[in-house]
């Protein structure tokens, strides 16, 4: 979908629409990132506004604005440092202009400084910081009634790996051959009775970010921002640690960043031996996962770094998962 022909539409249709935000129409306009959406920074005179367009066909307005409405409860709540949706000069969050016959949903955020987290010797701090802020949007979640026709995708195990994969097939998996497919296959069938053993009860399972990796963590100072809410949806709380250290799940630091994340946590609210014990599980769940995303948005750049190896990377993480279980 994002060649350089498509980007360079996309950049003038969303310049058209930017003095709807109230932003000029000559302002700086250049791309930050492709992932699901595409993700744009303008700069009017020093005013930075980020801009998000929607991938088509894959959120519903309702969903959208469901994240956004948990966006604005957070903030009015205090409960994490994340940016500020900014309205249209009509007093909308939610724009939208036509690319080919396609609409394409547009939402604008305050622009947050810093930078994500580098890998090193501060990674085990800020997984701890991230543990007690996560444990502060769970704890969010249980206590807030969600408005009329909110929506947000159900990330269960079907959602995944099962019935209904909301990013593909991880059959389609890059380089994945006939032995490959036979592990992940009895992988996934393993993974599948211990979530469903472990349940869905609502103490373990509710409205998470779904993706706080380093890319959407932003660091200034003592501050870890969180941002990109755009995969929130309903799953398991403990996934939230899986989605966090997702493209990584293989480096040996992972036990030291969980650990980190646990002690985070649990400062805030308590971690059950199940849940501790559950946790396996979801990082191999997220990889397989990741897996068929890789092959299903093989235009982006997070793909495009990940190819083959990233795969055969899977095939470890299974046979180590197979072999621990028993």
């Amino acid at each position: 979908m994002y060649d350089d022909d498509f980007l360079a539409r996309l950049t003038a249709r969303l310049r058209e629409a930017l003095p709807r935000w109230g932003v000029g129409p000559d302002a700086g306009l250049r791309l930050l990132t492709i992932s699901e959406n595409a993700t744009f920074l303008a700069d009017d005179d020093g005013r930075r506004i980020v801009f998000r367009v929607h991938r088509p066909d894959y959120h519903t307005l309702e969903e959208i604005r469901s994240e956004l409405a948990w966006i604005e409860a957070l903030r009015a709540d205090g409960v994490a440092a994340t940016p500020e949706p900014l309205r249209m000069r009509d007093g909308e969050l939610l724009g939208a202009f036509e690319d080919e016959g396609s609409l394409r949903h547009v939402v604008a955020f305050e622009h947050m400084s810093g930078g994500e987290p580098e890998p090193g010797a501060d990674m085990p701090h800020w997984y701890r910081t991230l543990g007690t802020i996560t444990a502060g949007l769970h704890g969010h979640v249980r206590g807030w009634r969600t408005p009329a026709r909110f929506r947000r995708k159900l990330w269960d195990f079907d959602a995944m790996l099962g019935d209904r994969p909301l990013w593909g097939d991880w059959r389609d998996g890059l380089g994945l051959e006939p032995e490959g497919r036979a592990l992940i296959e009895r992988a996934s069938a393993v993974l599948r009775r211990e979530v469903e053993a472990y349940g869905a009860a609502p103490e373990r399972f509710g409205l998470i970010h779904a993706d706080l990796r380093p890319a959407n963590l932003l660091v200034d100072g003592d501050r870890l921002g969180v941002i990109d809410f755009d995969d929130c949806g309903f799953s398991w709380f403990m996934y939230d640690f899986a989605a966090a250290v997702s493209f990584m799940e293989h480096e040996p630091f992972i036990p030291e960043l969980q650990d980190a994340w646990l002690e985070g946590y649990a400062a805030i609210a308590p971690v059950s031996r199940e849940e501790r014990a559950i946790m396996p599980t979801f990082l191999l769940l997220r990889r397989i996962l990741l897996t068929a995303w890789v092959a299903s948005h093989a235009e982006t750049p997070t793909a495009q770094s990940m190819g083959v190896p990233f795969t055969h990377g899977t095939l470890e993480l299974a046979e180590r998962h197979l072999v621990q279980r028993g």
